[in-house]
């Protein structure tokens, strides 16, 4: 059994070249909500989810994205309430979100 249910990881890799990137689509303040959210819903810890930064993820042209693992499942989003939609369906209830996957 893995040491939390769900680790999610959010790309917020700023690339130095002026290429596309995550950060972009101001994904650290993203990253930050998501993870405030999960605090304040009681979901954070071991045995439920860990929300982490994760440097480049290779997939900028599919930005801003964020990995759901034990599953491995890969969304982008648009804003919060894409995250509020990941969060509910996902992390909550255990459903992938099909529209946000890629």
């Amino acid at each position: 059994m893995s040491y939390y249910k769900y680790h999610v990881f959010f790309c917020t890799n700023q690339r130095e070249d002026g290429a596309a990137c995550c950060a972009d689509f101001d994904a650290q303040a993203v990253r930050d909500y998501a993870k405030d959210k999960i605090k304040k819903l009681k979901l954070s810890g071991p045995g439920m989810c860990r929300i982490n930064s994760a440097g480049c993820m290779d997939r900028c042209n599919e930005g801003p994205v964020l990995a759901v693992y034990p599953e491995g499942v890969w969304y982008t989003y648009v804003d919060k309430s894409d995250i509020d939609e990941i969060i509910d369906e996902h992390l909550l209830h255990g459903r992938v979100v099909d529209r946000l996957k890629i």
